[in-house]
């Protein structure tokens, strides 16, 4: 496991939760001009190709015979299962519903890290991952509207599901990956097998190329798909499972911020309280108990 200092993890954290959290109001955006399904394969598989052209320079760490079973097990979890049950099941669903059930992920990522990977998990823990859970759903209440699907909330607790053990998975194999290598190819099979899906059920002709399609496309290809899923996993690799995913629970706090922004949605009451939730969550979950120095008492030499 490669340690990062403090600060490293910090500006990696930003740059995660910033990225993640403007994807969904871009995605929301553009999904007039183009089919979900197709929609996913392109920006991962663009993805993937970007990061092609860097671990290309390093093709003894790809050893494709002794991890190709990881590479397809990760990307049936982390692409097919995650981004492609998140695709169609988002329609059977308010957004607010979808997303709160999707972002159960950091609460099944504290139980399967505790039982799995053997990290610690204590009464701090719980109530933060909880806490960060509610506020999810604090900020969500708003979309929550109309008619609920049981398909549809099968489909969010899949994504959620596979997301989580596709996160797991990758931390107990990390010791023979090479981080590089391992995103490229969950995002290159992951994105073909979408491409295929997309291409049988929806129409090329659907997609409408427009500029700000193109723009969008590209920026979400590049940062949030290669650089997002890099340094997620950089962050897992160095550091416990569960505290990690806790700080998803500020994606869609960011994601709500950004639609204001995107989209001219308004500021709303759950955001706010939900923000302040989730803000002690990560407190929570993070808490270190003070260590407690033995008490040195000085007695005093007899005088002679």
């Amino acid at each position: 496991m490669k340690t990062l200092s403090p600060k490293t993890t910090l500006w990696l954290v930003i740059f995660l939760v910033t990225i993640w959290g403007i994807n969904w109001p871009l995605t929301k955006l553009v999904l007039p001009d183009v089919p979900p399904l197709l929609f996913s394969g392109l920006r991962t598989l663009i993805g993937g190709v970007i990061l092609l052209g860097f671990a290309l320079k390093h093709i003894e760490r790809l050893q494709w015979k002794r991890n190709m079973k990881i590479y397809v097990v990760l990307a049936i979890l982390n692409i097919i299962g995650y981004y492609g049950l998140q695709t169609i099941g988002i329609g059977y669903l308010p957004a607010g519903l979808f997303s709160t059930i999707v972002f159960l992920q950091p609460i099944l990522l504290g139980l399967f890290s505790w039982l799995w990977l053997g990290e610690k998990m204590n009464t701090m823990k719980v109530v933060g991952l909880v806490l960060g859970f509610a506020g999810v759903a604090v900020i969500s209440s708003g979309g929550i509207e109309g008619n609920l699907s049981v398909t549809g909330i099968v489909l969010a607790l899949a994504s959620s599901l596979c997301w989580a053990l596709g996160t797991i998975y990758m931390k107990k194999n990390n010791q023979q990956l090479d981080s590089l290598w391992t995103v490229t190819m969950q995002l290159l099979i992951g994105g073909v097998v979408l491409m295929i899906l997309g291409s049988s059920t929806e129409r090329w002709s659907d997609i409408q190329w427009t500029p700000s399609f193109i723009e969008v496309l590209l920026f979400i290809s590049l940062f949030v798909i290669a650089g997002g899923w890099m340094v997620y996993f950089k962050l897992i690799d160095s550091g416990e499972v569960s505290t990690v995913g806790t700080y998803t629970f500020l994606i869609p706090v960011l994601s709500n911020i950004f639609s204001i922004w995107i989209l001219n949605e308004s500021i709303t009451l759950p955001l706010l309280i939900g923000l302040v939730m989730i803000a002690c969550s990560i407190a929570f979950v993070n808490w270190k108990k003070a260590v407690k120095l033995p008490l040195i008492v000085q007695v005093p030499l007899d005088k002679k």
